[in-house]
């Protein structure tokens, strides 16, 4: 590996400072399909490439770290990109926004149903069945539906405030909630019970033909990589707000966008991970995400509601919320053998291709 593989950064730098220094000449115009194609491809090539170099990092930091920290090494980087894009979006919003609601619906059914719907369904195509840590994925699970319900779900049924939305005394508790569960399931998987988040017939080298350097050399080109995407953030959320409105299509499609932008690097490593038979890597790839979106999400959406006084919506519509009960009992009941199947993966993807069409029609 060595610096001439880093022509991403050149590029990603470059677009940070054009729009920088020349935003509102390069966002307005939007109007015109060639200048609003234009300017989306740009800022979308620049955070894809970026993102992508830095799963690549994540990956350089594994080999050197070993696991579990690897998989979390790569899943809190891609959240940070996450959170920071959803914040860039609702600030430039009105100051009702439903963005982190929406975006972390999406990610839960992306992830649950399309990511782990082609893992399962690739890998047991090519190895019939494949074992993981059943202990590993309990862990996530019993994390993951308390802050999904009552993140997602208890607004809507709360009347100390109007609509789907939290009271402050509530939204400070779901803010310590999600951070205390989020900090006990980290010490769980990094110290007291790491072997739950191993492959349960030893360790396999997750990471094969991936080039480690140094530490240091890892690190900060994988913070020199999460930069662009920070400040790019903010931009891409002009043309994003933009179409939806002039195309006027759901909202809802806003959320889905931002999710399936940021998860595309690790829906590339986890499908990888199955097709090289490590189903444990995907697992804690996959479940990983999801947790660290919604544990570190919600907190942040609502700190910054709080402090600029917007209101921020939580609660799920009535077809959303079939669907989100629908994939966690369906996420449980495909977690709770240690063995994965072509069929497994099959009935998530179309799960997947339901909420898909759903969010365009009604």
């Amino acid at each position: 590996m060595s610096l001439r593989h880093e022509w991403p950064l050149v590029f990603s730098g470059v677009t940070v400072g054009a729009f920088l220094a020349f935003s509102e000449a390069l966002l307005a115009g939007l109007a015109s399909p060639w200048r609003f194609a234009l300017v989306f491809a740009w800022l979308f090539a620049a955070i894809l490439l970026s993102a992508f170099a830095a799963v690549r990092h994540a990956d350089g930091l594994a080999v050197l770290l070993g696991e579990p920290f690897g998989t979390l090494v790569l899943t809190l980087a891609i959240t940070v990109i996450e959170v920071t894009m959803i914040g860039a979006v609702m600030l430039a919003g009105p100051e009702v926004s439903s963005l982190a609601r929406d975006t972390m619906f999406a990610v839960i059914m992306i992830v649950f149903n399309g990511m782990a719907g082609l893992a399962l369904l690739v890998g047991g195509l090519r190895y019939h069945e494949q074992t993981y840590n059943l202990q590993g994925a309990n862990a996530f699970l019993a994390v993951i539906v308390p802050l999904a319900v009552l993140g997602l779900v208890v607004p809507n049924f709360t009347a100390s405030s109007p609509g789907p939305t939290l009271s402050t005394l509530h939204e400070v508790m779901l803010i310590v909630m999600s951070l205390g569960l989020y900090a006990v399931f980290l010490t769980i998987q990094t110290l007291r019970h790491r072997h739950y988040f191993l492959p349960a017939d030893e360790v396999i080298d997750a990471h094969a033909g991936v080039e480690a350097r140094s530490v240091s050399y890892h690190a900060l080109l994988l913070l020199a990589y999460i930069v662009p995407v920070v400040v790019l953030a903010k931009q891409i959320a002009v043309p994003i707000d933009f179409g939806v409105n002039v195309l006027g299509a759901p909202q809802a499609l806003a959320g889905f966008l931002v999710a399936a932008l940021i998860l595309s690097p690790e829906s590339l490593s986890s499908v990888r991970a199955a097709l090289a038979n490590q189903m444990q890597r995907s697992i804690n790839l996959l479940l990983g995400s999801v947790l660290a979106s919604i544990s570190l999400t919600i907190p942040a959406v609502l700190a910054i509601g709080l402090v600029t006084d917007r209101t921020v919506v939580l609660g799920l519509d009535a077809i959303d919320t079939i669907m989100l009960v629908l994939t966690l009992v369906l996420s449980m009941l495909t977690f709770a053998s240690g063995r994965t199947n072509v069929l497994l993966g099959a009935v998530h993807l179309l799960v997947f291709l339901a909420y898909v069409v759903l969010i365009f029609e009604r």
